[in-house]
């Protein structure tokens, strides 16, 4: 599917057909956006930039030079989307080209933010002036949408402490669930610092235009904020998790110290009792009332041993 945003006049239309090119020129276009194109869309986009858009395998590698790269016409730019999918994040590659002031952006699923931009555009033009301009409203969108998880996560993070501190549910899928949280907030982390690199690159190139600048400034110190908010929820689930192996460990030792308490309880009771098992003569044999004397002398035993462990605080 192709939308293609062409400003006609004061107002902003959209066209769906890859053939109305022939009847636009580059300085009318702001914005390309193609969702799951067909090899048509895609090769009549190419033909009116003049020059090849990048693919998604292109999209989803991790070097910096696949992220960010440009030539003599045009400027290539791939980021991650993310969105929260049950407990886990849903990673969505977008490559952007600009080409002049040209925007064409490549997808393969819809986005919520791309529909409300659409949207957008169409009810505000005169906020759009080129590509760029909704190039930075997408960066700018996107950076608020992070935004919004990392307080999402932040406010799991309390939930979490506050079970804690209440000492509710401490066991083992609750420190799955920690180390999954810890999981999202290393995507959230690294995709952010994606897109500071991806900034940073857009700000050194020489094929930005200076009226931008002030604008990716503003972006790059929103983006640190973030990450600085990453690093500490992050820390604050290594400081949560640790507390619960913690919490599992005491708990584990305190059944193995009842166990073992036990056990040494019961231990010269036994003994007694094993004494007395054997087939030998032993004092008060034949006495009618020698098994009454023996249990006195065992409850004596296992009392006077509690005494002493209560005594020295080792129970």
């Amino acid at each position: 599917m192709i939308s293609i945003f062409y400003r006609q006049g004061a107002d902003i239309n959209v066209s769906q057909h890859e053939t109305d090119f022939a009847k636009l020129g580059k300085e009318n276009v702001l914005w390309i956006d193609l969702l799951s194109p067909t090899g048509d869309e895609k090769r009549a986009t190419e033909a009116f930039l003049g020059t090849e858009i990048q693919s998604r395998a292109t999209a989803e590698e991790i070097e910096s030079s696949s992220r960010f790269s440009e030539n003599d016409i045009a400027i290539f730019a791939n980021t991650n989307f993310l969105s929260p999918a049950d407990d886990e994040m849903a990673i969505d590659p977008v490559s952007f080209t600009l080409v002049g002031d040209v925007l064409t952006t490549l997808r393969e699923i819809p986005l919520r933010s791309f529909t409300s931009l659409q949207r957008r555009i169409q009810a505000r033009p005169a906020q759009f002036k080129s590509g760029w301009t909704v190039f930075l409203f997408i960066m700018d969108q996107r950076v608020d949408l992070d935004a919004d998880i990392i307080e999402l996560m932040s406010k799991e993070t309390s939930q979490f402490s506050k079970r804690i501190n209440q000492k509710e549910d401490i066991n083992e899928d609750f420190l799955l669930d920690i180390n999954q949280l810890q999981e999202n907030a290393m995507f959230v982390r690294e995709n952010i610092v994606d897109k500071q690199r991806l900034i940073t690159n857009l700000l050194k190139s020489g094929r930005t235009p200076d009226i931008y600048d002030a604008k990716l400034n503003v972006l790059l110190q929103d983006i640190g904020s973030l990450i600085n908010h990453t690093n500490f929820t992050f820390e604050r689930l290594e400081y949560l998790q640790d507390t619960v192996v913690g919490i599992i460990n005491l708990d584990q030792n305190n059944i193995m110290k009842i166990f073992t308490f036990i056990s040494l309880l019961l231990m010269p009771a036994t003994l007694v009792a094993s004494f007395y098992g054997m087939n030998v003569k032993l004092p008060l044999d034949g006495l009618r009332w020698a098994w009454v004397i023996l249990l006195a002398a065992m409850a004596v035993i296992v009392f006077t041993a509690w005494w002493i462990f209560h005594r020295k605080k080792m129970l």
